[in-house]
């Protein structure tokens, strides 16, 4: 199979696409042939060898996140058969890859009104954005929260996962095409992070009070 490898930590030019070896499961593993792989950044600060606390042996492939189809499962899987349609929380072989070794407990079914696209940004945005929201800040319905560079996919995630919670959104974008993707997922008021007036702005969104979060 093909598989983006990285020999050398560094810019993204030490990306290569080489042939590999297909994975193969172990008794309570998959391996899903991956449809759509998420890009994180967390993908880019190992790749150039600045993240302290995960350093991967080289060479290794790359990415966390990703969407696909059970290709074959272990002789203990139960949950799941060949041709179901998934995504995953990370596994162990890389997500920029033709197909990918997962142990059975990162793998979750994907619901059929999600493209594989949306499936492979569901782990590290939305598992992020569940611990700011719920364990971080402890959000309650009725508060505000601002959210700075809430186009992004973890700030998006926080903007739906708060308005789901009932929580007051103010989000703030770079750009109006940004803006605009906020106003279309809810947020109260939608402001430009490089406005030299921000705070301001924020002040009036909230009728002088202030966020009760900031994330």
């Amino acid at each position: 199979m093909k598989a983006i490898r990285v020999h050398e930590f560094g810019g993204p030019e030490n990306m290569r696409i080489e042939e590999v070896d297909d994975p193969r499961p172990g008794p309570r593993q998959l391996v899903i042939a991956v449809r759509a792989a998420g890009i994180n950044p967390i993908d880019t600060y190992i790749r150039s060898g600045s993240y302290a606390k995960k350093k991967p042996v080289l060479p290794y492939t790359p990415g966390f996140d990703a969407a696909g189809i059970v290709e074959s499962a272990g002789s203990e899987i139960r949950r799941f058969k060949s041709g179901d349609r998934v995504y995953i929380s990370g596994n162990l072989t890389g997500a920029y890859a033709e197909k990918t070794l997962c142990d059975e407990e990162t793998v979750f079914s994907l619901p059929d009104h999600l493209s594989f696209a949306h499936g492979s940004g569901i782990w590290v945005p939305y598992a992020t954005a569940h611990q700011a929201i719920f364990h971080v800040t402890r959000a309650r319905a009725g508060e505000t929260l601002l959210v700075r560079g809430a186009s992004g996919g973890v700030g998006s995630a926080c903007v739906q996962t708060a308005r789901a919670l009932g929580v007051r959104v103010i989000g703030t974008a770079g750009s109006d095409k940004g803006r605009q993707m906020l106003r279309e997922l809810g947020v109260h008021a939608a402001l430009d992070h490089h406005a030299s007036d921000l705070t301001t702005q924020v002040l009036n969104a909230t009728e002088g009070r202030g966020p009760d979060i900031i994330v």
